[in-house]
C-alpha cells in the first residue's frame, strides 16, 4: 500500500504533496515563518538552519519529508518524519500548514503520509517493542490542537520555554569540589561530548537506549550540525570536568531565530554521580554571563514541565520563568513493550 501512496501525488484540488527536495527551504521557510507569527507572534526559522537539518547525515528527504504545493508552486505545508534512531521505537514528527491554508485538510494529509511511513519504520523494531511517534503545538494554537484531537492523538507531557532576563549581575558560580570547568573549544572531542550528554539525559522522560554500534552515527549527525551552523561557537559549550570525565555539560547558542537578543541553551546536563552538588546551577550562572559579554539581553531553553530529574526547579532557582507552554501529543503505530522512560 506505501508504494502506491509514495508514487503517485495526492491531489487536493489545488493542493499536491510530494517528496521535498532542497530546492524547496526557501518556500518551507516562508510558510513556517507565516505559521510561528500565527502561533508565537514572531517569526522562527532560517534557511541556513533548514539546510543543516535537511542535510544531515542519516536524513533522506525523499523517504523523510514531504511538502504540499499548489498548482503555482507556491508551498503551503510540509511535514518531516524523524525516524533516523538506530531502534527508532520513538519517533518525531514535525509539522506546519501556511494559516490561510488552514481547514483544507492539509494537516491530515501530512499526517496520514507519516501515519503510512511509520509502519515502514515499525519494521525495522524488534515485533514485541512498542513503535509510536511524538508531535507538539504551541499550548494556545488551537488549530493544531484540534487537528491532534480529531486524529484521535493522546496528550501526554507539558514542556517549557523558560527565559530569563540578562540585565542584571550574575551571581558568581559555585563550583563543587573536584570540578574543573572548559569548553569544546579546549577538548575538542565530539564523541566524548555526545556520551556525557546521553549519560546525563537516561533519566529524561522518552530517553531510549539505543545500540552501542549507533553511537558512531549519532555523533556523525552532531559534527554535521556544529560544522554547518554559523552561529555555533565552541567556547559556548561548556564542560564540567572532573578528573578525566565529563560531568555535565551545559551546550549554548548565541543565536535564537525567533529574537535576536536571545541567547539559548539546547543541552544542558549533569550525570548522576554529579548531581545536588550544585554543578547545574553553577553552569547556568556562567553560561547567562557569558551570552552577557555577547550582548544578548535574554537567555532561553526549553525543559519538561514534568521533569523526572527536578530540571524545572533548578530553572526557577536560577531566576528563569515561564513563558511558553508547548502541548506535547503522542499516536501509537504498534502496541508492545515500551522500553522508553516514564
Amino acid at each position: 500500500m506505501l508504494a502506491e501512496f509514495e508514487t503517485k501525488p495526492i491531489e487536493m484540488n489545488t493542493l499536491t504533496m510530494r517528496p521535498a527536495t532542497l530546492d524547496d527551504i526557501p518556500g518551507v521557510v516562508e510558510a513556517g515563518n507565516a505559521c510561528a507569527i500565527a502561533q508565537i507572534g514572531r517569526p522562527d526559522m532560517e534557511a541556513d538552519d533548514l539546510h543543516n537539518e535537511w542535510t544531515s547525515p542519516k536524513v533522506n528527504l525523499a523517504e523523510n519529508m514531504r511538502v504540499v504545493e499548489t498548482d503555482d508552486g507556491r508551498i503551503v505545508g510540509v511535514i518531516e518524519v524523524w525516524d533516523t534512531d538506530p531502534l527508532p521505537v520513538s519517533n518525531w514528527v514535525w509539522a506546519r500548514v501556511h494559516p490561510d491554508f488552514e481547514n483544507m485538510g492539509i494537516g491530515s494529509m501530512l499526517m496520514d503520509w507519516a501515519d503510512q511511513r511509520l509502519q515502514v519504520t515499525a519494521e525495522r523494531v524488534p515485533e514485541d517493542l512498542r513503535v509510536y511517534y511524538h508531535c507538539d503545538s504551541v499550548s494556545t494554537y488551537l488549530p493544531s490542537i484540534q487537528l491532534f484531537e480529531d486524529r484521535k492523538l493522546k496528550l501526554v507531557r507539558h514542556f517549557w520555554h523558560m527565559e530569563i532576563e540578562l540585565d542584571k549581575p550574575i551571581p558568581q558560580p559555585v563550583w563543587p569540589q573536584g570540578i574543573r570547568l572548559t569548553t569544546f573549544a579546549e577538548i575538542k572531542d565530539m564523541r566524548q561530548v555526545y556520551l556525557a550528554f546521553d549519560d546525563a539525559f537516561k533519566d529524561h522522560w522518552g530517553h531510549v537506549d539505543q545500540p552501542a554500534d549507533g553511537v558512531d552515527g549519532r555523533v556523525e549527525e552532531w559534527q554535521h550540525w556544529v560544522q554547518n551552523d554559523k552561529h555555533f561557537d565552541p567556547n559556548l559549550w561548556f564542560l564540567a570536568v572532573a578528573g578525566e570525565e565529563i560531568a555535565a555539560v551545559c551546550l549554548a547558542n548565541p543565536n535564537r531565530q525567533e529574537d535576536p537578543d536571545m541567547g539559548w541553551v539546547d543541552i544542558l546536563g549533569v550525570r548522576r554521580p554529579w548531581r545536588k552538588q550544585g554543578l547545574g546551577l553553577a553552569l547556568l550562572h556562567h553560561t547567562f554571563a557569558a551570552l552577557q559579554t555577547f550582548g544578548k539581553l535574554r537567555c532561553g531553553l526549553g525543559v519538561d514541565a514534568a521533569s523526572l530529574t527536578g530540571a524545572t526547579r533548578l530553572y526557577e532557582k536560577a531566576g528563569m520563568h515561564i513563558a511558553r507552554q508547548y502541548d506535547a501529543y503522542e499516536k501509537e503505530i504498534r502496541s508492545g513493550r515500551d522500553i522508553s522512560r516514564r
